[in-house]
């Protein structure tokens, strides 16, 4: 333990951190030992879907904040393979909810599918902290200890837990209330704050630990928040009211074989997780099959919903530029932070916690900013806030690299521009990510909903890719990266993007007509979409279909 005397920025930024979860889980013990059915207005089940929820962020982004600086400087794979490694680990995570969402649908239900997803993530993140050999510097000898298996089935773990649980809590909080309950928004906004209240003590806490202490540490504590989250998931069961259940009777051999599904798909990503060429031919091959049904299904429909069908393929194109940006933070960015930033004493990974805080901030200011412009008649439409949603993610990387210059490529980079890149990024997610989403399923026909809602994430798993190549041309051919490269790489990336965003812009107009707003009608089996209104709490979070019961 330091003295605190001479504790630096990083240390009291982690105290504060520790006092904040403190302070947090004494709120938690509160509520847990009320005996009253309701607190705060709201379902108890809330908050303990807030606590479940809370832990598995804390985990998850704790553990992403370390990834590409434990793949660089413990395992030595070089900057350019350690991006692509962590590009491969984040498009496979938001491709897994596809399998979560959709067996917890048909058979599962979604409170069995949070449990298992738990204890597999709990696993992978505990799992983590198996290091292996220490004190080598050849990489060819290190990659070769067999221990690097077990960090494989770590993100295994993790990409198949994932996949059960991220897509299926959000739905049991709609579950907890009637569609026309005006708690819902407001409860979504405390769903929010668990999450992004989670994603930043992680963050900093896991970081620190694994940065200062010792990897294992940091990852070990990842794991301990899981299982604590599922601790309080478990125990919290009769405040969920029965919500989240099996749609149908439940035979004991049934659950069984979907948990061996799930296994089963821990062993196709251990390999897919390790061969990124594969993943890339993987996602050209689907997604080309994913366009033509697209196409198929659209040309049989009348004119108007053929033309939604349209204007929702041009903002999914749209994704994988974005997120491919956007996905830099905790690959190439992160790396070029602990590389040739003055961090003044802070470790590199606390700098992840930047984005989660921002959208704290900064998620009301736009729910408001967009309702007050729509009282005005001058909302911009969904098309156009992905042209400033992409003209502010390309303009961060044009201030970066401009901040980076202005001292001198001698010169370490001041840590303001970190803040700045990271601010112009989370303005530009709050343009994309809800908007898109709500869009999603305000265009697409009932009889396509849940197919459209996986085509958009599809394609962020497609930008997650994306950020992963580009990470790795950071690092040249001999695979280490360089200041002058990486910011001549995001200077080229700014301004393409920028391109692209006036073009988008420009566009705009037209796929709005496509839209047909003007015709759209409500729609029993969209309006059962639960999980819509938290939608684009965080990035890439999803709603999903549940099975339609009156109220």
């Amino acid at each position: 333990m330091k003295d605190i005397a001479v504790w630096n920025e990083g240390d009291w930024i982690a105290a504060v951190a520790a006092v904040a979860l403190f302070a947090v889980l004494v709120i938690g013990g509160i509520i847990a030992t009320r005996k009253s059915s309701e607190f705060a207005g709201h379902p108890r089940g809330l908050f303990v879907l807030f606590y479940a929820e809370m832990w598995e962020r804390f985990s998850y982004y704790g553990m992403r904040a370390l990834l590409v600086l434990y793949l660089a400087k413990f395992w030595l794979f070089s900057d350019g393979q350690s991006n692509l490694i962590y590009g491969a680990y984040t498009s496979l995570v938001y491709i897994t909810p596809v399998l979560g969402g959709y067996l917890a649908d048909r058979w599962l239900g979604q409170r069995k599918a949070v449990l298992f997803g738990g204890v597999v993530l709990a696993l992978g993140h505990l799992f983590m902290a198996v290091e292996g050999m220490h004190g080598v510097t050849d990489p060819a000898v290190k990659q070769a200890d067999p221990a690097i298996n077990v960090f494989w089935l770590a993100l295994s773990l993790i990409i198949v837990g994932s996949g059960f649980l991220k897509a299926n809590i959000s739905v049991i909080v709609g579950q907890l209330y009637g569609m026309r309950d005006t708690r819902r928004d407001a409860a979504y906004t405390v769903f929010y704050m668990g999450i992004n209240v989670g994603a930043a003590l992680g963050t900093i806490l896991v970081g620190y630990l694994g940065e200062t202490i010792g990897w294992s540490w940091g990852f070990g504590l990842a794991g301990i928040g899981m299982v604590l989250g599922m601790i309080i998931f478990v125990f919290g069961k009769p405040a969920l009211r029965g919500n989240g259940e099996p749609p149908k009777a439940l035979s004991r051999k049934l659950e069984w074989t979907l948990y061996g599904i799930g296994a089963a798909s821990v062993v196709v990503i251990w390999l897919l997780v390790q061969y990124q060429d594969v993943i890339q031919s993987l996602l050209i091959v689907s997604g080309l099959g994913m366009l033509g049904y697209t196409l198929y299904e659209a040309f049989k429909l009348p004119k108007e919903p053929r033309e939604r069908i349209f204007a929702i393929l041009f903002l999914i194109a749209l994704n994988p530029v974005f997120w491919g940006l956007f996905e830099q933070a905790g690959g190439s960015l992160n790396l070029y932070t602990d590389k040739y930033v003055d961090k003044g004493g802070v470790p590199t990974s606390l700098f992840q916690s930047i984005n989660p805080i921002y959208i704290v901030i900064f998620g009301p200011i736009f729910a408001a900013l967009w309702q007050w412009l729509g009282r005005k008649g001058i909302e911009p439409s969904a098309p156009a806030k992905f042209g400033f949603a992409l003209l502010q993610v390309g303009l961060s990387f044009l201030v970066f690299v401009w901040g980076a210059q202005s001292v001198g490529m001698a010169a370490m980079t001041p840590v303001l521009f970190v803040f700045l890149i990271y601010l112009l990024q989370t303005t530009g997610e709050l343009c994309l990510s809800p908007v898109g989403l709500s869009a999603m399923t305000r265009l697409a026909p009932a009889t396509l909903g849940s197919f459209i809602m996986g085509a958009w994430f599809y394609m962020t798993a497609v930008g997650n890719f994306v950020a992963g190549k580009i990470g790795e041309a950071t690092g040249g051919e001999s695979g280490e990266m360089t200041k002058e490269l990486t910011l001549e790489i995001y200077s080229k990336i700014g301004w393409l993007t920028i391109g692209v965003a006036v073009v988008v812009l420009v566009l705009a107009r037209f796929v709005k007509k496509w839209m047909h707003l003007e015709t759209l009608q409500d729609n029993n089996v969209s309006d059962d979409l639960q999980g819509l209104p938290e939608a684009g709490l965080e990035a890439q979070e999803a709603g999903m279909h549940p099975p339609v019961r009156p109220r």
